[in-house]
């Protein structure tokens, strides 16, 4: 920053130098001033020094402002503004103002977008609710009238829009899950399970085989936005299972005491070069846009829950092959972290 600083200062350094420099011109040529050499650079030397103390002094009273604002950068305090340094030439006080009336438009504006999206939020989940209601009517109708032709497609599209409906719910409280997240002890079969009868319709269609092993273990997770997260796993390997396929789920604990949930289907997989982007939002991948049936937003959105509630999600699959996704839920002590 010195060099900076005396960069910034060159035009008045250069106007220093030659002006001593006219001086000394006009004392040596001058018949009627007798200087003596010795004098003279004695003179010089003195005065170049005296510029080189005032430069430093100068340097750390000008650039104390803005060396106290460099240590705020970087920082995300929402009241950074507020930690300003103290001004003390007109310039900086200027500066301190530009960048506090600056913050105080960028949080209204902010408050304004926050106001618009809760605005948005409720619409959402007032709509999906009163979207459930005929829903729900529909369901009972498909119970009670299972032996008409084609009931069975039927009941398969409901779920499909079903899973859609709820979906879009659970995307409107993702703003304030951590309002909306309770950990405690669950049972994995009481996250497994119930998704399974879920997609019961799906897999009857599909003549799909479920096979279950190890969940008669505890995690410590939300239960409701757990089930999401396994919801968009499981989808999506009753989606690209095959005919007559099957889907293993399985549960152990690992070396580290980490509960792992394994999801594996039997469908096409998924090619090397797109398995690590298949959390990314919007991404369907080759096998995605094959069956013409991937929307992108199943595995970010398991991905971001699972973010936000200490889940983590890996994936391992082969072309032709099939895809094994694995959910560990962390150690008790890690929630504490979690949380904060």
């Amino acid at each position: 920053m010195f060099w900076a600083y005396v960069n910034d200062m060159k035009s008045w350094i250069f106007f220093f130098i030659a002006a001593l420099g006219a001086a000394d011109a006009l004392l040596w040529l001058d018949a009627g001033l007798d200087v003596e050499l010795s004098s003279l650079l004695y003179m010089n030397v003195l005065l170049l020094i005296a510029l080189a103390v005032f430069i430093i002094w100068r340097y750390r009273k000008e650039t104390a402002y803005s060396r106290q604002l460099a240590r705020l950068e970087g920082e995300a305090a929402a009241d950074w503004h507020e930690l300003l340094p103290e001004a003390k030439f007109k310039c900086d006080k200027q500066m301190n103002e530009v960048l506090q009336g600056a913050a105080a438009t960028m949080a209204a504006q902010l408050n304004e977008l926050r106001q618009q999206n809760l605005i948005q939020g409720d619409y959402t989940a007032a709509w999906v609710h009163e979207a459930k209601a005929p829903l729900t009517a529909i369901r009972l109708l498909i119970d009670s009238n299972r032996s008409a032709p084609g009931m069975q497609r039927l009941e398969s599209e409901w779920l499909r829009l079903f899973l859609l409906v709820d979906q879009q719910l659970y995307i409107s409280r993702l703003s304030s899950l951590e309002a909306d997240y309770a950990v405690d002890h669950v049972a994995l079969k009481d996250i497994v399970v119930p998704e399974i009868r879920e997609l019961m319709a799906w897999c009857r269609e599909k003549d799909l085989e479920i096979e279950l092993d190890g969940l008669d273990i505890n995690v410590l997770s939300d239960k409701k936005w757990g089930r999401f997260v396994l919801r968009q796993i499981l989808s999506n390997a009753v989606k690209y299972s095959p005919q007559g396929g099957t889907i293993r789920i399985s549960a152990r604990t690992d070396s580290t005491g980490y509960r792992i949930l394994s999801v594996q289907d039997d469908g096409p997989g998924i090619p090397e070069h797109d398995l690590p982007r298949i959390f990314d939002k919007g991404f369907t991948g080759g096998t995605g846009r094959l069956h013409n049936a991937a929307t992108g937003l199943g595995l970010y959105l398991a991905k971001t829950v699972s973010d936000k509630i200490g889940i983590t999600l890996s994936a391992d699959s082969r072309t032709g092959q099939g895809t094994k996704v694995e959910i560990a839920f962390p150690l008790e002590n890690d929630f504490d972290h979690i949380r904060k």
